[in-house]
């Protein structure tokens, strides 16, 4: 069943994407004073929850895309841009009908189910925290989690507003001890590649034709990826690797200008 998500969170979310980069650069984002420390603000710990059925249709859809909420989180693993959201939602609702609370260690996460739980690394600095998905969102086409202004502070991209970090589910039960894990530097990121997918295709003369256009641009790199599916062969065009947000950024302005909008963020394994 197609279902269109309104919760009041949603709608805050559409009109901050339309309006700025992301609810973290608002001018508001972060509060003037914090009242207590937040370091010592604990990570939230897995339990069994049953799935609520507000933020969880099977599928959604905000502004023209369509998202497929996932039916569990086990093995759910992601790489890619971190942003954080605060004062402007304080308050708020969120997806599942809950109170956003800037100083819980939570987040919002389009496909994620509501809530799950999952642990968060900054792999430019290896601070990692764990956070429970009670939200959706971001939605940008840059971001793949909205991070509490409490879980952005520890994981430290309050100051920079996105971070580009790793998304690991946890389940109850699983040891949620911070594991070690080697920062990545500009050079490493472009060998673990983030890019835009900018296009899917069964035919690969359009896939082609797609890459060949916007390889035009300058200094951009296009290449095309051959993928399986059950619905058989695709040939996916991608643009990249962007090795930070300010590039993912330039090139997504660049491709709108071209007429270009429908664009994902992912990496290359």
């Amino acid at each position: 069943m197609k279902t269109q998500l309104k919760t009041t969170s949603i709608l805050a979310s559409i009109v901050a994407a339309l309006l700025l980069p992301g609810c973290s650069t608002s001018p508001d984002g972060a509060p003037e004073q914090v009242p207590l420390n937040i370091a010592a603000i604990p990570d939230a710990v897995p339990r069994h929850e049953p799935r609520t059925r507000a933020g969880n249709p099977e599928s959604y859809e905000v502004l023209g895309k369509r998202y497929v909420t996932l039916k569990h989180s086990t093995g759910f693993r992601q790489r890619g841009v971190a942003s954080w959201y605060g004062t402007k939602f304080h308050g708020r609702k969120t997806a599942n009908g809950e109170i956003y609370n800037m100083y819980a260690m939570t987040a919002a996460h389009k496909t994620l189910p509501i809530p799950s739980y999952v642990r968060v690394t900054n792999l430019n600095n290896q601070r990692s925290v764990v956070v429970r998905i009670n939200d959706r969102g971001p939605f940008h086409s840059n971001r793949i989690i909205d991070l509490s202004y409490a879980a952005a502070t520890k994981l430290g991209i309050v100051q920079t507003g996105t971070g580009y970090v790793e998304i690991e589910a946890i389940e109850p039960g699983q040891n949620i001890a911070k594991q070690t894990t080697k920062p990545v530097p500009s050079s490493e990121a472009a060998k673990t590649g983030l890019y835009l997918q900018i296009g899917a295709f069964k035919d690969k003369f359009n896939a082609r034709r797609l890459q060949q256009r916007v390889a035009q641009l300058p200094e951009t790199q296009a290449a095309l990826k051959v993928a399986k599916s059950p619905q058989g062969i695709f040939y996916k065009v991608l643009v990249g690797p962007l090795t930070s947000e300010q590039r993912i950024q330039q090139m997504s302005e660049k491709l709108a200008a071209l007429g270009i909008k429908d664009i994902s963020l992912i990496t290359a394994d």
